[in-house]
Parts: C-alpha cells; sequence; structure tokens
C-alpha cells in the first residue's frame, strides 16, 4: 500500500514543479517585455499634447454659487472653482509607460498632473452631489452628478446615486427612468478601471444583457 501512495505523492511533486516552473517563466517574461516597453517608451521624444480631450467645467450649468450657509456645499464649491485654470484630462488607467509612448517622456510630469486634476475633480462632483441629494436638491444633484458621468467618472458612489435618483427621486416616467439607465450603459462599459464591473451590476440585469 505505500508504494502506491509514494507513487503518487512523487507524480503530484512532478507536476507541481512544472506548473511552478511554467508560472516563473511566464512571470519572467512578462517582466522582460514590461523593461523592453519601458526602454522604448524613455526613447519617445516630446509630442504635442493639443490633441488630448481636456475636461472644461460648465460653471454656467453646474448650481455654484447656492451654498448659502452649508459649509460642505461650499466646500466642494470651493474645491471646483480652484480647478477653474487647469488642465484637467481623464487618464484612468493609463500606464506611465503607455503615456511616455504615446507622448513622449518629458511630458510625464504634466500629464500626471492633468491626470491628478482629474482625479480631484471627480471626488469633488461626488461629495457636491451627494451634499445636494441629502439636502433634498435632487434636480442639482442629477445635474452635478451627470457631468461626473460625463467626464467617465468611475467612482462607484457617483453611479448608485444618480440611478437612485433616475428611479425615485425626479419623478420621471418608466420610459425616461428606461431611457436614463440605458445611457448610462455604454459609459459603464466603456470604463478603463477595476470598478466597471461593480458599476454595471448596479444598473438593471435586462438593461445589460
Amino acid at each position: 500500500m505505500k508504494f502506491p501512495f509514494l507513487a503518487s505523492f512523487i507524480l503530484l511533486c512532478i507536476v507541481m514543479n512544472l506548473l511552478m516552473r511554467r508560472t516563473s517563466r511566464k512571470a519572467e517574461e512578462k517582466e522582460a517585455s514590461f523593461w523592453e516597453k519601458e526602454l522604448e517608451a524613455n526613447n519617445v521624444r516630446k509630442k504635442s499634447l493639443e490633441n488630448l480631450e481636456y475636461i472644461h467645467i460648465p460653471f454656467d450649468l453646474l448650481p455654484f454659487g447656492t451654498a448659502g450657509d452649508d459649509p460642505s456645499l461650499q466646500s466642494a464649491e470651493d474645491e471646483l472653482t480652484a480647478l477653474k485654470d487647469e488642465k484637467i484630462v481623464n487618464l484612468t488607467g493609463i500606464s506611465n509607460t503607455d503615456l511616455k509612448l504615446e507622448y513622449g517622456t518629458a511630458n510625464i510630469t504634466p500629464l500626471s498632473q492633468y491626470d491628478q486634476n482629474y482625479t480631484a475633480l471627480v471626488c469633488s462632483l461626488q461629495k457636491w452631489g451627494q451634499a445636494l441629494y441629502d439636502l433634498g436638491r435632487f434636480e442639482d444633484a442629477a445635474k452635478v452628478l451627470e457631468f461626473a458621468v460625463k467626464t467617465r467618472s468611475d467612482i462607484t458612489a457617483t453611479y448608485r446615486v444618480l440611478i437612485d435618483l433616475y428611479k425615485t427621486k425626479l419623478g420621471l416616467s418608466e420610459d425616461e427612468i428606461k431611457k436614463k439607465l440605458d445611457a448610462l450603459i455604454p459609459i459603464a462599459k466603456n470604463l478603463n478601471s477595476l470598478s466597471r464591473q461593480t458599476i454595471l451590476k448596479m444598473l438593471p440585469q435586462e438593461e445589460n444583457e
């Protein structure tokens, strides 16, 4: 009885060893590919950033100047106003290596700043939209969060609150609700982040198929 057990154990060890070697080889190939790509990226010359998809805050369309004495609303407005003259670009999910390949190594610093500005933008929009929602200002909350979605924000809470607004707070008809939710689906499907599937699952299942 010991021999079959020993043979099985040896066979298992061989299989595990082969699997570990295969995994190690794949990891080495992946790392080599990364450094080859990084070396190539570091030699790309600076290119124009004129064609980037810059985001402009529509100060005339959003409810600025309506904070009153509410500190949370004022704080969100101030944060967004501070971005007025900044360049904002959504670069979510794009690695520094890919950015250098596309726009040149010398542009990585400004591109990183543009992306940081974008993160500040969508975080402030979510904060503002949630505060408006909590105060029962549902139409204003929808305007703010719809703009965030238009910029392809990947903040899960933004979609959750917006979906709730459509379904329960804006007095929309069933057809209007369906159209609003339908409009969110292609945006969610094209998000370049880990929250993509989570956001899609929040949408009605039949709309998602």
